[in-house]
């Protein structure tokens, strides 16, 4: 993750306008819409050809759980999300690293990720890897001293379907379980009270964002 200082202002359009960050806590789930966008290879050592208009690409989030089975099991943490098809064909590629991938929430876009690593480009059971931004809050801070970036909570709606995946090695999603508490208090006649407390992981829910707009109107960010 890296930040840069532009040397000269940016002036707004229907097609240049700000996105809003990914705040800690968001989840984007496996199946979520994301859009990439960037100038880099169109495909694994073919160059964007002339005038290299900027090109876009929607993908679905793969859950982590998902994507360390693929990638292998370790190589995945929680400060990365991925996206791609399991059949291949759609990525972002050479020269594409350091660009955004965006999911939409309402009226906003939302930053989830940057691209950052693959196996290739757009290779079948291969998703692309991305800095995940949700996890870089407190660092981006810590470099913007004045008119830091506005944050906004992602939240997927449905069931992650990727709390079910499994494969050799990866450890399996856990369920915390309190110990039964036991107090026997002594009068006239003994009296035992057993209470049991289980906190069982809640299933998070999943959605499929909207595909991207050909352009987006001036009013369409309202980042806090």
């Amino acid at each position: 993750m890296c930040l840069l200082k532009l040397s000269s202002t940016v002036t707004f359009t229907n097609f240049i306008r700000p996105v809003c960050l990914a705040a800690p806590g968001s989840s984007f789930h496996a199946g979520a819409t994301s859009w990439v966008t960037g100038w880099g290879s169109i495909s694994s050592g073919v160059s964007l050809p002339s005038p290299q208009t900027l090109q876009e690409v929607d993908v679905p989030v793969v859950g982590n759980r998902q994507c360390n089975c693929n990638n292998g099991v370790g190589s995945i943490t929680d400060n990365m999300i991925c996206a791609g098809l399991s059949a291949g064909g759609k990525d972002s590629c050479q020269g594409d690293s350091g660009g955004p991938m965006v999911s939409k929430q309402g009226t906003r876009w939302i930053q989830s990720g940057v691209v950052s690593f693959g196996n290739g480009c757009a290779q079948a059971n291969l998703p692309g890897v991305y800095a995940r931004v949700s996890q870089y809050q407190t660092w981006i801070n810590t470099q913007i001293t004045s008119a830091q970036p506005g944050y906004v909570t992602f939240s997927s709606s449905g069931t992650d379907s990727d709390l079910s995946v499994s494969c050799t090695g990866l450890p399996a999603t856990s369920t915390t379980t309190t110990a039964p508490t036991t107090t026997t208090t002594t009068r006239s006649a003994p009296k035992t009270t057993t209470t049991t407390t289980t906190t069982t992981r809640t299933a998070p829910k999943t959605t499929t964002q909207p595909p991207l707009p050909p352009e987006l109107p001036l009013n369409h960010q309202n980042c806090p």
